[in-house]
């Protein structure tokens, strides 16, 4: 083979790898750029969101959906008689017609003029028939109940960039789920660089947001909310929160507070109505905290029922302090349960002495108390728990009967789910399963906390409040037929550094049947004026609702 032929092959293979490495230059290495580019010739990309996802009650009903809205848009260089579109807009959508014109630049193919535009005003547009006006729909969140259950959605709206956000309750906590995942799309262009508005590429990384199932039974919500709301015009409270809890998984099977407001219209209403107190506000418990220390010296083998009160002749001075009994009245010698039953102050710091500072510091904290508990709502916060160095002789005998000790009323109901649960302490949960929007379900099972007590503490503690409800202050109001286990509460509110005694949160907690709890509800008023205290307040709005939710699940007396 002579060298020209060798020459001439060297160079055509040299010149055939140019050409290979030239176009895996381009095909590969810069395809994407290319794609681009050749894209925006004859398209641009635009943001396709996702649809929230939505939340439904136990029953499968939509609390928190979307319905059909539209986004109004024009293209500038379409447009006729500006002025009069300006005009005709800012009358049918009640919007300045300053705002509209300064959207309508003439160099432009396509503008956005106004959101969330109803079906209503959508129809009164296309009656004018202006050229170069058209609407794309949209969806926009929706809550058909109303204020029903508002602190514990939330509501939707906007960030800083103008996009759809869940602020509170479950709509912030979960918002990454329920928003999903927006997509881009293509606006193909014609010829003349006009874009062809019907016609979207396939969207691209589009994932529609996830729908929430609850524990939340609606017609529960619907019965402690209108009980709620009834009791606390009746006693002319300041406000109130109530919650229903299933003490065996944790779930939450309604939670209510007023004043509330309307997620519809958010915007109307004041910041301060926005949070959940029953998650969010701190509060002396008072006597409801009794039990939870009664629980803890049964437990550890400190008391019994029958024990008898040696101190409980009279008041009791601890460290300078003088502490009495709530109505002054004093029973020499009682028992335990009639400790519980007279809501006796004395008697707790007895058993306050018999726990000492190191158990009762130990039992609080593992009852939860001064610790989040878990729940998914946005919003939780948790009291300032002191440290044991810190704590007083007079400290331990007043957080025997829940004042100088702060709680919020989750944590409280928390802490109830161990006695109303053989021992065992449930998280709170408002969500029972996420559905992906492929159908996927993915199912939140119930969690154990801790286990504070042993069964046998939790069981002799029960049958000491079911004492507590047929004999105490509150058995005016109590269910016959039914054993249920309660107890009253009455704080007096600290104020600038002292307590007032005319101003009291009332508060009753418990949990029916006695026997195999359905469900444990505590019930929370500020500053009742008809009556300061609990068993006149907080006790007869407890036990309408517990028999408006007795008799919903066929539960009939059992004497």
């Amino acid at each position: 083979m002579s060298w020209r032929y060798r020459f001439s092959l060297f160079v055509f293979l040299f010149l055939f790898l140019l050409v290979v490495l030239r176009l895996f230059y381009w095909q590969v290495v810069r395809a994407s750029e290319l794609n681009a580019l050749g894209q925006a010739q004859y398209g641009s990309t635009v943001s396709l969101s996702a649809q929230r996802g939505v939340i439904k009650t136990s029953d499968g009903f939509a609390i928190a959906g979307n319905k059909i809205s539209y986004l109004l848009f024009a293209n500038p260089k379409e447009i006729g008689d500006e002025k009069n579109l300006v005009g005709k807009l800012s009358e049918i959508l009640g919007t300045k017609q300053a705002s509209i014109s300064s959207k309508l630049l003439p160099e432009r193919f396509w503008v956005p003029i106004q959101t969330q535009v109803d079906e209503k005003a959508k129809e009164k547009i296309e009656l004018l028939k202006f050229p170069g006006v058209g609407f794309e729909e949209q969806t926009t969140r929706f809550y058909p109940e109303a204020s029903m259950a508002a602190k514990l959605l939330g509501f939707v709206g906007k960030d800083d960039n103008g996009e759809d956000k869940g602020y509170f309750g479950l709509e912030g906590y979960y918002d990454r789920q329920l928003r999903g995942k927006s997509g881009q799309a293509i606006v193909i262009h014609d010829a003349s660089g006009r874009p062809i508005l019907s016609k979207l590429s396939d969207s691209t990384g589009k994932v529609d947001g996830r729908d929430l199932t609850l524990h939340v039974d609606r017609s529960i919500q619907f019965m402690l909310d209108s009980t709620l709301k009834d009791g606390i015009e009746q006693y002319g409270a300041a406000s109130g929160m109530a919650a229903v809890m299933d003490p065996k998984t944790g779930g939450i099977l309604a939670m209510s507070s007023f004043p509330t407001f309307d997620p519809r219209s958010y915007q109307d209403f004041g910041n301060d109505l926005y949070r959940n107190p029953f998650i969010s506000d701190t509060y002396e418990p008072g006597s409801t905290f009794k039990p939870l220390i009664i629980a803890s010296a049964l437990d550890a083998s400190l008391i019994k029922p029958d024990t008898k009160c040696p101190i409980c002749a009279g008041p009791v001075l601890i460290g300078g302090y003088e502490i009495h009994t709530w109505n002054d009245e004093y029973n020499e010698n009682e028992s335990m349960t009639d400790v519980i039953v007279h809501s006796d102050n004395t008697g707790m710091v007895y058993v306050g002495e018999k726990l000492g500072l190191d158990r009762m510091v130990s039992y609080i904290d593992k009852f939860g108390i001064g610790n989040l508990t878990g729940v998914d709502l946005q919003g939780e916060v948790s009291p300032f728990a002191r440290q044991k160095e810190n704590w007083y002789p007079i400290d331990v005998a007043t957080a025997s009967f829940g004042q100088g000790i702060t709680v919020t009323p989750i944590e409280l109901l928390s802490a109830f789910s161990a006695i109303a649960n053989n021992g065992k302490r449930m998280e709170p949960h408002v969500v029972s399963k996420i559905t992906t929007s492929d159908g996927q379900t993915i199912d939140i099972p119930p969690k154990v906390l801790s286990q504070p007590i042993s069964e046998r503490a939790a069981k002799i503690t029960t049958e000491m409040m079911v004492n507590a409800v047929d004999n105490g202050e509150a058995k005016f109001a109590r269910l016959k037929g039914y054993r249920i286990a309660g107890k009253t509460g009455t704080a007096q509110i600290p104020l600038a550094g002292h307590y007032d005694p005319t101003k009291t949160i009332a508060s009753f907690i418990g949990f029916a049947p006695a026997d195999d709890p359905k469900f444990l509800m505590l019930v929370v008023i500020n500053r009742p004026t008809s009556s300061i205290y609990g068993a006149e307040t907080a006790a007869p709005i407890f036990f309408k609702a517990a028999r408006n939710i007795l008799t919903y699940y066929g539960i009939p007396p059992s004497n």
